[in-house]
């Protein structure tokens, strides 16, 4: 639809640009028809699936392996329900990288084609833009995440069985960690999405990602002294597991300061990248 079309079937009196369904409807269109999409969204399922089974298979060779040592058998028997209510969601480091990267081409392959002023044309105010690519981006991440944690389940359950092991889904813990694992990959595509908006380079805010969520961890882990441990704390890796936890160490945060935290990692790349993308020119 020519930008003119686009402008004259919008109703009258709301302001320039289409209506936001319409925008909304527009990027969803564009980001299912993406061959990015198809292959990234693939891959996470096949990394969550894969991780899923090996850790099913490690835990039941190591408890086999266990048989012959009482004490290690006695304390692998006290942990092995905690051991395999995570195996569903045992893919989500990688996962969540894979996820962050569509996120950032999402938005940055717009300028990189030249798409963006075909796009901010039609939608002069870009904010709406914005938002509904966040919006198709950031629910596709959610429903994605969720999937694969469940088909991930359906491929671990029968090499868990075999070692006489289960995964109890109906658990609190258990779905906690499913719909936590959801939101936490949705606020990494968001930060991602922005990352993509702020930097307008597909590499650069992939490495970005990837630095943020892979390499600043370890780092942080390897470095000695006081700082770096709590401000370890603070990292969007850190305050997933501290969520999810059900019994967190001694000097860890509270849930809700997680969550708190969690969502200034998100709401401060967001707005940044919405006011710099009304500001920069295309």
């Amino acid at each position: 639809m020519s930008t003119a079309a686009l402008q004259s079937s919008r109703p009258q009196g709301t302001g320039p640009g289409p209506s936001f369904l319409r925008v909304l409807n527009s990027e969803f269109i564009k980001f299912r028809t993406l061959l990015s999409t198809l292959v990234l969204v693939g891959s996470t399922v096949l990394v969550m699936v894969g991780f899923a089974a090996l850790n099913a298979w490690g835990i039941g060779q190591f408890s086999e392996a266990s048989r012959n040592d009482p004490q290690a058998g006695a304390a692998f028997a006290a942990q092995g329900a905690d051991l395999t209510a995570g195996i569903p969601t045992s893919g989500i480091a990688f996962a969540q990288l894979i996820i962050g990267s569509l996120a950032v081409l999402l938005m940055s392959s717009e300028f990189t084609t030249g798409m963006a002023r075909s796009t901010f044309s039609a939608v002069p105010k870009r904010t709406p833009a914005f938002v509904a690519k966040l919006l198709v981006v950031t629910a596709c991440a959610f429903v994605v995440t969720v999937a694969s944690s469940l088909l991930a389940y359906a491929a671990a359950s029968p090499i868990l069985d075999h070692y006489g092991f289960d995964i109890d889904l109906g658990s609190d813990h258990s779905r906690r960690l499913l719909l936590v694992s959801g939101v936490y990959v949705a606020a990494v595509a968001a930060i991602g999405m922005s990352l993509g908006t702020l930097l307008r380079n597909s590499a650069g805010g992939i490495m970005s990602l990837v630095g943020l969520f892979f390499v600043v961890p370890i780092a942080f882990q390897l470095i000695p002294g006081e700082f770096f441990a709590e401000a370890r704390k603070y990292l969007p890796d850190s305050l997933f597991e501290r969520i999810v936890t059900a019994a967190p160490a001694e000097g860890a945060l509270e849930v809700w300061q997680a969550w708190t935290w969690l969502g200034v990692w998100v709401a401060v790349p967001v707005a940044a990248a919405m006011i710099i993308l009304k500001k920069r020119d295309v």
